[in-house]
């Protein structure tokens, strides 16, 4: 979830609470003694709204704050003017806060280009309102960080994507990952000319291959020709050097891409997941080659469940949910240390909902999956972890399995609002953007400096630490990505509120932006890319 999210903007809109009684009379006697009172609706009886004859200056008001879902819901229980139809356009019998909802929505880029048919059904699928609409499309706005500025440190490569939608890319290119037209290694951040005048929204990295997602559903890929390619393996073979749109997808609208090992992963405008290829024994629901270009609906609960949110791991896939009831998560793939989160270790054909949030009363909003483990992030700032445990990536001060989803007790002080997972690694983002970090020291990316920690920086963090080399930065963190490969030595980049990237750990293919001091093949501290992302 983007860390810059805060309640500022609820208290925008000062909420007055409006009865429908009538006022008490009051004695002569009394009114010596009565505060004199004044009532939000001016001269106009009580329970009625002053500017009811004015719907469009409160229609101006309520989409102007940016209010959220819940505070529009909070207007309808205390009002009767924001419960009543609005009779106004587009819809004279919709109630005022879900016009409110129905404008914020179309101000969304993913919404814009939809037919009336189309935002018709897409409100049933999120449960029939626009406040719902508008909860999920700022749901995956959230936890994506959709049409805002990202970085994507991928395995060997990485990606930066402007708040205007420019992509770039640098590091290794073996596979024409970068899509500049060739093979070379590219040791700054250059951009993706082919791609000029297209906003991108999102970015994918796996090895050998980069994925990029633009406002108008497109899906562009390039590096190796295949969407289930191990990471060393035979497929693929063929390099793509310049950005290809995905013809198979063309018919659908795309918002995310996840890429795993074996299988790739997309989530449409309306929530709905498709994956390619690994379908051999129905791992994931049907039946595919591994070489398989044609997108598949992933079948089970899932088909009539909005998705916000994909998460890609080593064989195994996380989606979050977005139900009238409430966030959930559900998993699919192989299970193998328990990182299903179902209490086994056994493999999931179709997606399964992860129960143990609800024993925890945790609302899920963002979810990260690591080559053997987990991570959420609650709404409440907890933070939970599972799967495998090795190096303390969990960060339960072990390196035990958990095959179910538990609290990270250590940050029980701290309120998160992101969480990123490498191969034996997690990171934390704060809600006042101070990063923590655990789990596998190898390439120095965990960011604890030895000059500053007084530590081995390629010591094994068991539990949270906080990342103090980050912290004298003295910027606001908003995300932070890792390397999420099993197989390539681990980097990763911190943004920033203001837009400024810093990146740290391996970079021996230039994957950090900048050229390494005296032939190192890596950076323990973190370093300022020289690119401007906001």
């Amino acid at each position: 979830m983007d860390a810059t999210m805060s309640s500022e903007v609820r208290s925008s809109l000062p909420r007055h609470l409006i009865v429908d009684d009538t006022i008490s009379v009051v004695s002569p006697l009394q009114q010596p003694f009565q505060r004199a009172q004044h009532h939000c609706f001016g001269d106009s009886a009580p329970g009625e709204f002053p500017l009811a004859a004015n719907p469009s200056i409160v229609l101006h008001v309520l989409t102007s704050c940016n209010l959220y879902p819940e505070d529009l819901a909070h207007l309808e229980a205390t009002c009767k003017f924001f419960r009543k139809p609005a009779n106004f356009p587009p819809d004279f019998l919709l109630p005022m806060s879900e016009l409110a909802a129905l404008d914020m929505c179309q101000k969304r880029a993913i919404f814009k280009p939809m037919s009336t048919q189309e935002r018709e059904m897409f409100k049933q699928r999120c449960g029939g309102s626009w406040k719902l609409v508008l909860r999920f499309i700022m749901a995956g706005e959230a936890c994506c960080r959709r049409e805002k500025s990202q970085a994507i440190a991928g395995p060997g490569h990485s990606i930066a994507v402007s708040t205007s939608g420019a992509a770039y890319t640098f590091g290794s290119n073996n596979s024409g990952q970068l899509g500049h037209a060739s093979l070379e290694e590219e040791w700054r951040p250059r951009p993706v000319r082919s791609l000029q005048g297209i906003r991108i929204i999102q970015a994918a990295a796996g090895a050998g291959r980069t994925m990029l997602v633009s406002d108008a559903g497109r899906v562009y890929a390039f590096g190796k020709d295949s969407f289930g390619e191990v990471e060393f393996g035979n497929q693929g073979s063929r390099a793509v050097a310049t950005p290809q749109m995905v013809e198979s997808l063309k018919d659908i609208y795309i918002v995310q891409a996840a890429i795993g090992n074996f299988f790739t992963a997309v989530l449409s405008r309306e929530g709905c997941v498709y994956t390619f290829s690994w379908g051999s024994d129905m791992k994931l629901g049907h039946q595919t080659e591994p070489n398989d270009v044609q997108p598949h609906l992933l079948t089970g609960p899932l088909e009539n469940i909005p998705v916000v949110q994909i998460a890609a791991g080593y064989c195994y896939l996380l989606a979050l949910a977005c139900q009238p009831s409430g966030m959930s998560v559900y998993s699919v793939g192989c299970g193998l240390g328990g990182k299903l989160g179902h209490g086994t270790r056994t493999d999931e054909k179709y997606p399964r909902l992860i129960e143990q949030f609800q024993a925890l009363n945790i609302q899920p909003i963002v979810v990260a999956a690591g080559a053997w483990h987990a991570a959420v992030v609650g709404k409440d700032g907890r933070v939970c972890t599972w799967g495998w445990g090795r190096y303390g990536c969990l960060g339960h001060g072990n390196e035990e399995c958990e095959s179910v989803p538990k609290v990270v007790e250590a940050l029980s002080s701290v309120k998160a609002v992101y969480v990123a997972t490498g191969d034996y690694t997690t990171f934390i983002v704060s809600c006042k953007g101070d990063v923590y970090s655990f789990g596998c020291g190898e390439s120095s990316s965990l960011g604890h400096n030895t000059t500053i920690e007084g530590n081995n920086r390629h010591s094994n963090v068991l539990s949270p630490e906080l990342v103090t080399s980050l912290q004298s930065k003295n910027e606001k963190v908003v995300q932070v990505s890792l390397t999420n490969s099993v197989y390539w030595n681990a980097h990763t980049f911190a943004l920033t509120e203001s837009g400024k990237l810093y990146a740290f750990g391996a970079g021996d293919k230039g994957q950090l932006g900048s050229e390494l001091v005296s032939q190192e093949s890596e950076r323990g501290t973190p370093e300022r890319v020289e690119i401007d992302l906001s």
